[in-house]
């Protein structure tokens, strides 16, 4: 798992991988967002990445198998992803925009309290993944497997599922406006809480 050093300005944030300090504190954010870029980019497998904080633009990230990062309150414009394989990574409170995760294997992520705008998921595995508190605006998610993830209190508009298996996909206390979920299993989600 990433490492949980606290960043050498006695800010409390953790420190980037291969850093003594945090983002925030980097003398140079562009160079270190470079430096992290380089080392996923040089490696097929990556393990225990630290990188909050930091904005990734127009990388492409695609093929790779992620275990075990965190990517929190970092933002990607115009990343691909596509065909990656992630298991146990954190994303909560980043931003994502223009971002292609098509085909995707993704496990145990978290993308809590996110932005996810004008983004693919198209055709991927998303499993057991916490989409709580997120804005989804634009974004596809068809032709995917969703099974036993949560959009607890998320605000999703102008986003489609279409032929997406949503079974025990928590879909509690939602704000939705011109979502299609044309062809999937809604049947098999919760959107409302049981009666006791």
């Amino acid at each position: 798992m990433f490492s949980q050093i606290l960043c050498a300005a006695g800010c409390g944030r953790t420190a980037l991988t291969g850093s003594r300090i945090c983002a925030i504190h980097a003398a140079n954010a562009e160079a270190e967002t470079e430096r992290i870029s380089a080392l996923i980019r040089e490696q097929t497998e990556i393990r225990d990445i630290n990188a909050p904080g930091l904005n990734f633009d127009g990388q492409d990230f695609s093929g790779r198998v992620f275990y075990g990062c965190n990517f929190r309150e970092a933002s990607f414009n115009d990343c691909k992803f596509t065909g990656v394989k992630m298991r146990m990574c954190f994303f909560d409170f980043a931003s994502f925009f223009n971002s292609d995760f098509s085909g995707s294997d993704l496990q145990f992520l978290s993308f809590a309290g996110s932005i996810i705008k004008n983004c693919s998921f198209k055709g991927s595995e998303l499993v057991h993944i916490n989409f709580s508190g997120t804005a989804v605006n634009g974004t596809i998610f068809n032709n995917s497997n969703l099974y036993n993830s949560r959009f607890i209190k998320a605000d999703i508009s102008n986003t489609n599922f279409i032929d997406c298996n949503v079974k025990r996909v928590n879909f509690i206390k939602t704000h939705r406006e011109e979502v299609n979920f044309k062809s999937s299993n809604t049947a098999e989600a919760v959107f409302e809480m049981e009666a006791s």
